[in-house]
């Protein structure tokens, strides 16, 4: 069975994620990047309690090309230590993962 993930990542900018975000379904390395443009994190960060205001960006791809998805907000991102989290979509609409599927150029009955 297709492995599809949903991709988590922020960004300390707004442009930051469109641009890296478009470049990931222009070449479809992910079908679709939703942005949540503003976010509020409180995280520690060196031992000190910060607070920033970042953008939460929602990447849906497979699993087999989450490597390349990360390389690439890795080599294009501001972050030092950014967040590259995903979560397995264990099922949905069969129409939307038939989509999925064809953006990303893969056989679902794999």
């Amino acid at each position: 069975m297709t492995k599809f993930i949903e991709v988590h990542w922020t960004s300390g900018s707004l442009d930051e994620a469109r641009k890296i975000s478009r470049f990931l379904v222009q070449e479809h390395y992910v079908a679709c990047a939703q942005i949540v443009p503003w976010i509020e994190s409180v995280f520690l960060w060196n031992n000190q309690l910060e607070t920033a205001q970042e953008s939460k960006i929602l990447l849906k791809t497979h699993i087999d090309l989450y490597d390349k998805v990360k390389e690439v907000i890795q080599k294009n991102c501001s972050y030092q230590v950014p967040e590259i989290t995903y979560t397995v979509i264990e099922g949905g609409n069969k129409e939307y993962l038939d989509w999925l599927s064809e953006v990303l150029h893969m056989n679902t009955s794999t």
